[in-house]
């Protein structure tokens, strides 16, 4: 109590430039990664293509920037260390359309407050270089003549010196640099035009090229990321309405137990976001393994007014003009590039490595990708392609969703097993006439223990699990039939009463159509009260309320919900397992083979419904280590 009346008790004065710059630090300057990034940031802004970091004791002890920038004229080093002082910004214009990196005027201010800060700069017109220095104290910086090059180098010593209270909250030292190797990381996988090296401890830890060439970024990626991101990613580039998007997308095969290799750039400056999380986590909901999060390295590009990223202190978020219209374009192209993942374009590796001679280590599987080309003449030579059996029900309104020429096909084929020596010999006679010409899976040899499915190709052996494989065909067949036939409704005998708040009925009468496209017939009957009308007829009636609550709720924050369709999926999901080929059950060569076709031409045909891989590829050279043939 007696605190709180001292505290009500004292006049309202101006804070002093150390106390000002020390609050500002608590914001900008949170741990040594924090000033890396701010002193990378400043390079870059300068026009520096070659960057050098120094470390000693993960920054905590010492750090030192050097670059190649137009640097500092002698006159603005002072001005350099002072609050809101930039040659980023002028005025308001400028501010809503930030092109640079950095454009607050704070982050030396900040740095030079909690610690001992020696900035030295030659400018690109000045014959001579001037240094400045700080030691965490209210007093206008010391400048005198120094011998650099052209360029900027900026020395901070005995982070949090001044602070101790701050510098408890550090981390050991491995924890500190591992932060700081992260900033590094992402500055380094957005510019590409720039050489940058990182020392720690006298140790080179990276040595960074420029890059010129698309070839040169992917060994960057790789060196930065994980070599085995680059071989199971597949590029994209898109461009729609003044937005672009590009980079990496890791396969739903390579994922990882943490979102700990998630990259995304927004004209260059690596941002976390929601509605890009969101937009992402959407695109991977039906192919990712439940609990396991995607890898990617992703770059967007627009107009620098559609995005505010005068956010956070720290400028990793980001607010984008019209969001849902970003978000909708990260999902698409996402979702489309995951669906045109097939064999062709890609092989997934098996994980065997041959065993070790003497104190060498065997070398892990690469990934080799096929180009796209015509599989007509497979597909005429079969005649085949293989459908779901018999226990599947139809769906959507009027007509076996399975009553294509597919299904029609793998049942003659069951029909006629006298014909099954002719149309292996016609394979391994199509095989034998031109094996480069065989399709991407190849053709089936046997089967195994009833669950997997021998097969060779060009390249060497494939094996494929076929229940997930099937799964995955039966369900994108009955998501296309559905698509196309609409969700069949059926109404409620009373309409379930569901209480909202006004911001969310407010949404979901904004986005009544979403509602209805899934079957679902929602109406606003107070200002805080939906009910329910129709709902589609296979939904389970008990977890209406929840799903309705869960689509307001996304509709709230992002404009947009795929919370139906995931739930329409899941159900969908179920029946195809249901409805697929089970483990044990003997399958001819010609409905091997026929699996073989379907699984080239499905789209997401890499995993099932469940994220797990539905086949993977061992090539002749990775057999020959297995056996040891060559050494």
């Amino acid at each position: 109590m007696a605190e709180q009346e001292a505290l009500s008790s004292r006049r309202i004065q101006v804070l002093s430039p150390r106390l000002a710059n020390q609050i500002a630090a608590g914001e900008v300057v949170e741990r040594p990664a924090s000033v890396i990034k701010e002193l990378l940031e400043n390079s870059l802004d300068a026009g520096a293509d070659r960057i050098q970091v120094e470390l000693e004791q993960g920054g905590v002890k010492r750090m030192l920037v050097r670059d190649n920038g137009q640097g500092i004229a002698e006159e603005d080093l002072p001005l350099a260390l002072s609050r809101h002082a930039t040659s980023k910004i002028v005025n308001l214009d400028d501010l809503e359309a930030v092109r640079s990196m950095g454009f607050r005027g704070e982050a030396l201010a900040s740095v030079s407050s909690v610690s001992r800060l020696t900035l030295t700069s030659r400018h690109v017109d000045a014959e001579q270089a001037w240094q400045a220095r700080t030691s965490g104290r209210d007093m206008v910086p010391e400048v005198s003549p120094a011998a650099h090059p052209v360029g900027t180098s900026v020395e901070v010593l005995d982070l949090f010196f001044n602070t101790p209270a701050r510098r408890k909250f550090l981390k050991t030292e491995k924890t500190e640099f591992n932060h700081l190797e992260e900033a590094f990381k992402r500055i380094a996988l957005s510019q590409w035009h720039c050489f940058l090296s990182l020392k720690h401890n006298g140790r080179q830890v990276h040595s960074l090229k420029a890059c010129s060439t698309r070839a040169e970024q992917e060994k960057r990626v790789a060196d930065l990321c994980s070599p085995d991101l680059m071989q199971q990613a597949v590029f994209l580039e898109m461009e729609h309405l003044g937005l672009r998007l590009w980079g990496w997308l890791g396969l739903p095969t390579f994922n990882r137990r943490q979102a700990d290799m998630q990259y995304f750039f927004v004209n260059g400056r690596p941002v976390r976001d929601r509605v890009v999380s969101h937009a992402v986590k959407q695109a991977y909901r039906d192919v990712l393994f439940h609990g396991r999060h995607p890898a990617y390295v992703l770059y967007l590009e627009l107009d620098p007014a559609g995005v505010d990223v005068n956010v956070h202190p720290t400028k990793h978020e980001v607010r984008f003009r019209d969001s849902r219209q970003v978000h909708d374009f990260l999902f698409r192209t996402l979702h489309r590039a995951l669906a045109e993942v097939s064999p062709q374009t890609h092989q997934p590796q098996a994980n065997i490595q041959a065993p070790a001679t003497g104190n060498e280590q065997a070398a892990a599987p690469t990934q080799s990708a096929m180009a796209l080309r015509d599989d007509s003449r497979a597909a005429a030579s079969s005649g085949l392609a293989f459908g779901p059996s018999d226990s599947v029900s139809p769906v959507g309104g009027g007509g076996n969703a399975f009553d294509s020429p597919a299904a029609r096909h793998w049942q003659q084929a069951r029909a006629r097993p006298e014909q099954v020596a002719d149309q292996l010999s016609a394979y391994q006679q199509l095989q034998a006439d031109d094996a480069r010409e065989a399709p991407p899976l190849g053709y089936a040899l046997a089967q195994v223990h009833g669950v997997y499915i021998l097969a060779q190709n060009a390249d060497g052996m494939v094996l494929v699990d076929m229940h997930a494989a099937h799964e995955r065909i039966t369900y994108e067949r009955m998501k296309q039939a559905m698509d196309a036939n609409g969700m069949p409704a059926q109404p409620v005998l009373v309409p379930a009463v569901i209480h909202v708040s006004q911001r969310e009925a407010d949404a979901a009468e904004e986005f009544n159509s979403s509602f209805r496209a899934f079957g679902f017939d929602i109406r606003r009957t107070g200002p805080e009260q939906l009910s329910v009308h129709e709902v589609p007829v296979f939904f389970p009636a008990q977890q209406v309320e929840e799903l309705v609550r869960d689509v307001v709720a996304e509709l709230v924050q992002h404009e947009t919900s795929d919370a139906i369709l995931a739930a329409r999926n899941e159900i969908l999901s179920t029946m195809a397992c249901h409805g697929s080929v089970r483990a044990n059950r003997k399958l001819t060569v010609p409905e091997m083979n026929a699996l073989l076709r379907d699984m080239e031409v499905t789209e997401r045909s890499g995993q099932c419904n469940h994220g797990r891989p539905t086949w993977v590829q061992l090539s002749m050279a990775e057999l020959d280590r297995l056996f040891l043939r060559g050494q």
